[in-house]
């Protein structure tokens, strides 16, 4: 049973099956794990009901955040272990508050000081905390695509697949999910580690995304599919020239 078969009714289900919709598209073999947006904002301090949390985190999606936050943790321990690279994604804004746009008509506690670059907020909790060799992107909007260098840098590793997780799901996690597709990478979405405010609005995304533009995957299939790798992943250090050698290797010949 799929996590969306209790809020999609059958007869819609029948629907996309009978149209095609929901094939496997697999995964590659140059994968990257893409965190999006698990910072302190959107899940707050400790884990606490979401209605508790809310009131001093107001992008907070409470214990389910938590939840995903371990998830995370195993994903990004087994994705080391084969040198995947893991990127990051997060949400800071200036202080004055301009580079919200129009994102601060549609919420009247816009502008808070936890969501302020250098406060608490933009940063990931310790238990899935960014090492020197990661890579973290802050961002504006919600794609993690959006007036970003991701996928330059997605490019140059050589990366195909995208092992996507984080938060919402309905939100930053969708609109990555979307344009990760539009620019041909094999996006799986790994259900354990992404969560929202709403336990429908997760679900009905999750289904949507499944359908059109992602595979939703299960956090122990991903685990198998990175320890069937290689042990010889490109992350970011590990594809300079510094790392490599070249550098010395070119000044020797000289």
């Amino acid at each position: 049973m799929a996590v969306w078969d209790d809020v999609i009714p059958a007869d819609e289900r029948r629907i996309y099956d009978i149209g095609g919709w929901g094939r496997r598209m697999g995964y590659g073999s140059r994968p990257a794990v893409v965190v999006v947006d698990v910072n302190y904002d959107f899940v707050g301090d400790r884990p606490e009901p979401i209605l508790t949390s809310i009131e001093r985190w107001r992008y907070s999606c409470g214990e389910a955040g938590w939840r995903g936050v371990h998830a995370i943790a195993e994903l990004i321990a087994a994705a080391r272990r084969r040198r995947v690279p893991i990127f990051y994604t997060t949400v800071e804004h200036r202080a004055d508050g301009f580079d919200y746009g129009r994102d601060r008509d549609k919420n009247f506690r816009t502008g808070e000081a936890t969501s302020v670059t250098g406060s608490r907020g933009p940063e990931m909790p310790v238990e899935i905390a960014p090492r020197p060799e990661d890579i973290v992107i802050s961002k504006k909007k919600a794609s993690g695509f959006f007036g970003t260098p991701l996928a330059s840098y997605l490019i140059d590793l050589g990366v195909d697949t995208l092992l996507v997780t984080g938060t919402s799901t309905s939100g930053c996690v969708r609109a990555t999910v979307v344009d990760g597709n539009a620019y041909n990478f094999r996006v799986c979405v790994v259900e354990e580690g992404t969560f929202d405010r709403s336990v429908v609005a997760h679900k009905v995304n999750l289904f949507d995304m499944h359908m059109k533009y992602a595979d939703v995957v299960s956090l122990g299939e991903t685990k198998r599919y990175l320890a069937a790798l290689p042990r010889t992943g490109t992350t970011p250090a590990r594809a300079s020239p510094r790392a490599s050698g070249r550098t010395t290797r070119r000044k020797a010949a000289r």
